[in-house]
């Protein structure tokens, strides 16, 4: 019995273990595909992106990709992570050198289908991040006296979204500072990943 047992957990092992090996270079292709497809998304036309990065701000590491044109800066796409209604909620954010938010894109949710999920196909909610500016826009929604149209029945989401934002400004801030490149900045390990 002891024989067939370890005999069927071997055999089961080596099932998973080819199916991991298998799949390992599609999923890792797909999620490349679509995180440069988020960095287009979000970043007006540019010609060249960094690999991963990291910056440390809010007592995190935020991943980000630089873009550029040339030697000019096209700006930055930060991925930035809070928790949402339903659980994670994970942004690409392309902010331009001059600060300005070009657009977000939503890589990943936990929301409430129907509800805080419209965060991905609310037009009124999704448009109102391209060129948002935040030296001339309040980043609170407008229940909270901010200028942000919360998406209808998702306050909590859209509070969220808002706060991913926010905390993209800041780690696009360090990348600015005069001490980002004495330490707040770091290139990706090879395998690394993020603290978030």
């Amino acid at each position: 019995m002891v024989l067939v047992l370890g005999a069927t957990c071997l055999f089961c092992s080596a099932i998973l273990g080819g199916a991991y090996v298998l799949t390992k270079e599609p999923i890792e292709a797909a999620a490349a595909e679509k995180t440069n497809r988020a960095i287009a998304q979000v970043l007006p036309a540019f010609e060249t992106a960094s690999d991963r990065q990291f910056v440390e701000a809010l007592g995190k590491d935020f991943p980000y990709y630089e873009a550029k044109n040339g030697e000019a800066l096209a700006g930055y796409a930060i991925e930035s992570t809070v928790v949402g209604f339903g659980g994670n909620l994970t942004l690409m954010v392309g902010i331009t050198p001059d600060r300005v938010v070009y657009n977000t894109s939503v890589l990943s949710h936990s929301e409430t289908p129907g509800l805080g999920a419209k965060c991905t196909s609310d037009t009124k909610f999704v448009s109102q991040w391209q060129g948002f500016d935040p030296s001339v826009k309040k980043l609170f929604v407008k229940k909270d006296g901010g200028d942000v149209d919360a998406i209808t029945a998702s306050t909590i989401t859209s509070r969220a979204y808002a706060q991913a934002v926010e905390n993209a400004l800041v780690a696009f801030d360090m990348l600015k500072a005069p001490d980002a490149t004495s330490g707040a900045t770091k290139p990706v390990e090879e395998g690394g990943q993020s603290n978030e």
